[in-house]
């Protein structure tokens, strides 16, 4: 605390006006920085809120883009099934189709097995005509003699 001196008519004047100047400098420097940190504490607040918002949104956005991903997950499953599902189908056709064509090969198979066995039988009677043929020639030749 500041000290003055005195004099006749009480405290000397020129010390009590520089306190009071510097007092009021002081009080007005105060004053001043305060209005300097509630500005700064506004946009501080402005800006919280801005980030606020932004975390909002950015929460939204994270739950449509999960929701998203659920929807496209769940799409790709069902197309997925779709796919093995006709997979499965055209196996079985396929082996369906294999199954009837080797039973045919086989048909075919034993139809041209036949047609050898008839034909090798026709074949031996022919060829055992013709040796019959030939020793019958034989014999014409043998009592021409």
């Amino acid at each position: 605390m500041e000290k003055f001196s005195t004099s006749k008519d009480g405290y000397n004047k020129e010390e009590v006006n520089k306190f009071v100047n510097d007092v009021v400098t002081e009080v007005e420097s105060m004053l001043n920085k305060m209005k300097q940190k509630d500005k700064e504490i506004s946009e501080l607040t402005k800006s919280l809120e801005k980030y606020d918002n932004l975390e909002l949104v950015l929460n939204k956005t994270i739950l449509m883009a999960e929701d998203s991903s659920n929807q496209m997950k769940k799409l790709a499953k069902e197309e997925a099934d779709n796919l093995i599902n006709d997979a499965k189908k055209n196996a079985s056709r396929i082996v369906n189709e294999a199954l009837m064509q080797a039973e045919k090969t086989e048909l075919e198979s034993i139809r041209l097995k036949r047609n050898i066995i008839t034909f090798k039988k026709k074949l031996k009677v022919l060829l055992e005509q013709q040796v019959d043929l030939a020793d019958e020639i034989d014999k014409i030749d043998l009592d021409d003699n």
